[in-house]
């Protein structure tokens, strides 16, 4: 048999090279059928193959390549990225080691390595493996903005900027402004995180979450028409975009644009479309639509706190039975107790605590809902003050110990309540006299909360400065007025733990004192 000539090497090599897969694949068959030991009739037909998108008849082809000679670094790479495309994770980091071990200073397998065990959740070994990408290659960037993402994942907001910054300095990418964008975004930072996605999209990013993303935070700075703008480009970029749809139809929701809201969460399918298009219908008072497709809902989801609001509101708005089981006794479930923690040492932790909120760098959002007072953007327990730390690992035990005390109540409220206690938000509110804020709920929580920093102790009336929960709100429509409230009258070191699909509001009050709360959502089940 004669051996590989150097014209049908070139020959094969030009198809795949000018993009002609399905001509290379061929080519490469027909060649191997009489080189079957030729390495690179192989690799290139694996090549050839992952360029069709035939992900699994690609890592055959380089399996087989492998039989002939392991030892070559370069196809061990190339099974380790077929394998991690798909999705076979375990298999893909033995065969990227095999690459590393075969060639030390290969930085593009550490590279990936490190994303494969990201992937994973396991921050340790990709850390390890960035930072090897990067002892042989210092520029690696990407490898320093992978390791920023980490650290934000993690909660270190102000190491995962340093790191975006750091790969920034690098290089001026498009992604590398998003990532950093999105990490003051989370910190409270809206003015600088507008600056750098609007950077974002000068480099000539054309990812529709980019406008999206810069559309909430001009949102939450209370650029409305930008924002509006922005989310529209986003849609009109990608209308079959599900996350860009979804936050279009939010917008609108949020400024109660019903209708055009629903178009929009019909068109997302994302996360809970189905209970906010459920709302814009209750709204829109369209109860014969609502109450066919709620049945629908609830016989598909059993854990949803938003559905849970509006099925109990309908059921007892027009005197039904409640036929979902989250939570139908929803004020059973609300706790007002002391934070030991705040009351220590002649309530040092709360001066701490106020100290940082007056001092520190923290961003306002704007929020309609809020009359006389502020609110801050981002996380509040994500960020590095040790004043915040503090209250968040206090929050977690009485969390852990108010779900002790119902563990045995048969709703799915607390028979999926959260086994991992992580906070998915959590801010502070300010009000000065005539302070308040309209009823509402917490769609994107389990358990919602306040701990109480400061609250006016002259009063008119007595309700001044309360929190009034009940199961009506919202300017839900409504048939009567009998629905069941509580009223809740906190003291500094106190905090209310209630379930997210409760209404809840402040009452006004008159004293010229500040009434300053931190308040909190516990993510979600799942």
């Amino acid at each position: 048999m004669r051996p590989l000539s150097e014209n049908d090497s070139q020959r094969l090599l030009g198809l795949y090279q000018q993009g002609l897969y399905e001509s290379a694949v061929n080519e490469s068959r027909r060649l191997i059928r009489n080189h079957p030991k030729e390495l690179i009739l192989h690799n290139i037909l694996g090549l050839s193959l992952e360029g069709q998108g035939l992900l699994q008849l690609a890592a055959d082809a380089y399996q087989d390549a492998l039989k002939i000679n392991p030892a070559i670094p370069e196809l061990q790479f190339n099974l380790g990225a077929m394998l991690y495309a798909l999705n076979l994770w375990d298999k893909a980091i033995y065969h990227y080691q095999k690459a590393t071990a075969l060639n030390p200073n290969f930085t593009e397998a550490f590279f990936n390595l490190g994303i494969t065990y990201q992937s994973q959740g396991n921050f340790i070994k990709a850390i390890e493996s960035y930072e090897r990408t990067l002892m042989i290659q210092p520029g690696f960037y990407e490898a320093i903005g992978n390791i920023g993402t980490i650290m934000q994942l993690q909660g270190n907001l102000d190491t995962a900027i340093e790191y975006f910054e750091r790969a920034l300095k690098i290089h001026q990418d498009a992604r590398g402004h998003y990532n950093l964008a999105g990490a003051l975004r989370n910190q409270g930072n809206l003015v600088l995180a507008i600056d750098h996605y609007k950077k974002a999209i000068e480099k000539g990013a054309h990812e529709p979450e980019f406008y999206s993303d810069l559309g909430d935070a001009l949102w939450h700075d209370g650029q409305i028409k930008e924002a509006n703008q922005f989310f529209r480009l986003a849609v009109e970029m990608s209308p079959s975009h599900n996350r860009s749809n979804y936050q279009l139809a939010i917008f609108l929701y949020d400024n109660a644009q019903f209708e055009e809201a629903i178009r929009y969460f019909e068109a997302s399918q994302f996360e809970d479309w189905e209970e906010r298009t459920l709302y814009c219908l209750y709204k829109l008072e369209d109860f014969d639509q609502f109450e066919t497709r709620l049945q629908r809902a609830i016989l598909r989801k059993n854990a949803s706190p938003f559905l849970a609001t509006l099925s109990t509101h309908y059921s007892q708005n027009f005197k039904k039975e409640d036929l979902y089981n989250f939570c139908p006794s929803p004020l059973d479930f609300v706790c007002h107790e002391k934070v030991p923690e705040l009351l220590e040492n002649n309530g040092e932790l709360i001066h701490a605590l106020i100290h940082d909120i007056n001092t520190s760098k923290i961003g306002e959002r704007k929020q309609k809902r809020l009359s006389f007072g502020v609110q801050s953007s981002g996380n509040l327990f994500k960020r590095p003050e040790q004043s915040f730390k503090i209250l968040e690992g206090a929050l977690i035990e009485l969390i852990k110990n108010y779900h002790l005390r119902f563990e045995n109540m048969p709703c799915e409220f607390i028979h999926s309540f959260p086994k991992n206690i992580e906070f998915s938000s959590s801010w502070f509110v300010k009000m000065q006299s005539g302070g308040h804020l309209s009823s509402h709920i917490h769609e994107d929580g389990w358990i919602s909360g306040a701990v109480y920093l400061a609250i006016p102790k002259k009063r008119n009336h007595p309700d001044e400065g309360a929190i009034e929960l009940s199961t009506d709100g919202d300017e839900y429509p409504r048939m009567h007025n009998d629905f069941p409230k509580k009223t809740l009258l906190p003291e500094a070191g106190d905090v209310i733990f209630f379930p997210s699909s409760v209404f809840h509001r402040t009452i006004p009050f008159s004293s010229d004192e500040e009434r300053i709360c931190i308040a909190f959502d516990l993510k979600p089940a799942g």
